[in-house]
């Protein structure tokens, strides 16, 4: 498993709770699993084994370091460090603006994790790497080691976390990176005069997987297929979506140490609690009155991608429902200054928190009644499954994964509410559905327990993994 991130390790988004939470599942169902990670700032290898090794790209030597660390639960962590690589503020930018060597740090990183392999001496079933930065594994394996007894010909099966991050830089990074002009081609890595390390991934791995089953299909449409739609529609008979999953654990209402209540499905009378703990935690009113009133919770990264700008357009009209808002989140500073201007504007209705706090995050999710999620599109979100699994009722946009979990209609036990428009005024209109529903207890109640009876742990979508992998590696049998 080859991923740019995982928790607890190094985290920017929902890449790191899946590349951390499918190999413990896998790990549970009694597969073994190496995971490799860049070794960024301030991850911890004391007790790690070290050893170097020094890898060619073209007749350019660059030593790197593995430290391996303990096995546990049948994963084990594999981290890679190279000349100053990735010990570096961000993981991959630094005050809004991409590191320009990126090209150069995974392409390091993912020849790095090949060798990792190859030293074992251990052929492994498959490889699994996510996403653009993992995007050259397959490539560099395909030109340089498919007659390596280790990993050559091993099936590679490559995840599309969110397409519209693509890895392009330019065309003379291929001979810096130890790769051939003939790579620079629209069937191997050329995007429009460029290259494309995603691109990479997409054509030179076995089999695709992308995070939810809308958004696989999706990725092959000219509106969410980012200029690669024609790529996999190539593959097509090769992709499969498979719906990322939560930790369960970690993500639990009756075990949350941060949320100053507990409760569950058989007894939901804790979320009040939880209710009125979010509201004393960002400065909200918290009386009887503010208790009543519906709170709806947003926690976001601040962006187009996210449907801020839906809200945007929408300000006065979302302003007028007699509602609390708890905003935590950040990024374009349009959407930073009138957030803040909110709640700077109505004091008693809207906090607005820049930046990310876990203890906020969960008390969002366990203290709000509903939780909007209006992306443009969603490859999978977590969120709206962290919320269904704490009783608020999600409110979303119908796209990728979003459509995937969000039921809204009657015969289909509803757990939430969604808009298939993506217009102020469909996002309107369903806000003013949840809030007529709110006002009736006893139906509110139903959808919320239906919401949080559902299974969203990882080892459903574990099993679906494993079925590809093992197609993967009969196929690779075959020859």
């Amino acid at each position: 498993m080859i991923s740019p991130e995982a928790q607890p390790y190094a985290h920017t988004g929902g890449l790191a709770e899946v590349a951390a939470a499918l190999p413990e599942a896998l790990g549970r169902m009694g597969h073994r699993v190496t995971l490799v990670i860049p070794r960024y700032r301030g991850v911890d290898v004391s007790g790690a084994h070290a050893e170097t090794a020094t890898v060619q790209f073209g007749k350019r030597p660059v030593e790197v370091t593995f430290y391996t660390g303990v096995s546990r639960n049948g994963v084990t962590p594999v981290f890679v460090d190279a000349d100053g690589l990735y010990d570096r503020e961000g993981l991959y930018s630094s005050d809004g603006h991409d590191f320009p060597d990126n090209a150069w740090r995974f392409a390091v990183f993912s020849r790095a994790a090949l060798e990792y392999v190859r030293r074992r001496g251990e052929r492994p079933a498959v490889i699994h790497a996510h996403d653009w930065q993992s995007g050259m594994v397959p490539v560099f394996q395909k030109m340089q080691f498919s007659t390596d007894p280790v990993i050559g010909g091993v099936p590679v099966i490559f995840t599309i976390h969110n397409l519209a991050f693509q890895g392009v830089f330019p065309s003379t990074t291929l001979p810096e990176v130890g790769l051939g002009w003939e790579v620079m081609d629209i069937r191997a890595l050329e995007f429009w005069g460029q290259i494309s390390y995603l691109k990479g991934g997409i054509n030179f791995s076995e089999r695709l997987t992308t995070v939810s089953p809308t958004y696989a299909r999706e990725i092959l449409t000219p509106q969410l297929g980012f200029g690669l739609d024609g790529a996999l529609l190539r593959r097509a008979d090769e992709l499969t979506g498979i719906l990322n999953a939560i930790d369960v654990e970690r993500w639990n209402p009756e075990r949350d140490p941060l949320i100053g209540a507990s409760f569950s499905a058989a007894d939901l009378s804790g979320k009040a609690k939880a209710k009125q703990v979010l509201l004393e935690t960002v400065g909200l009113p918290a009386g009887s009155d503010a208790l009543a009133r519906p709170v709806i919770g947003l926690i976001s990264r601040l962006t187009q991608q996210k449907g801020l700008d839906l809200l945007a357009a929408a300000t006065d009209e979302l302003m007028s429902v007699d509602a609390a808002w708890v905003m935590l989140g950040s990024g374009n500073r349009e959407y930073e200054e009138l957030w803040t201007a909110l709640a700077s504007r109505y004091p008693d209705r809207v906090s607005t928190t820049l930046g990310f706090e876990e203890r906020l995050a969960h008390r969002i999710e366990a203290g709000a009644d509903m939780f909007l999620m209006p992306s443009r599109f969603e490859p999978c979100g977590l969120n709206q499954m962290y919320s269904l699994r704490y009783g608020t009722v999600p409110i979303a946009h119908a796209t990728g994964g979003l459509d995937d979990t969000v039921r809204d209609t009657p015969e289909r036990s509803p757990n939430g509410f969604k808009f298939r428009e993506f217009t102020p005024a469909g996002l309107l209109a369903t806000l003013q559905r949840a809030l007529q529903l709110y006002r009736k207890p006893n139906e509110w109640k139903k959808m919320q327990e239906t919401g949080m009876k559902g299974d969203y742990s990882w080892d459903v979508s574990a099993r679906e993994y494993v079925k590809v992998y093992e197609e993967a590696a009969r196929a690779a049998a075959r020859g």
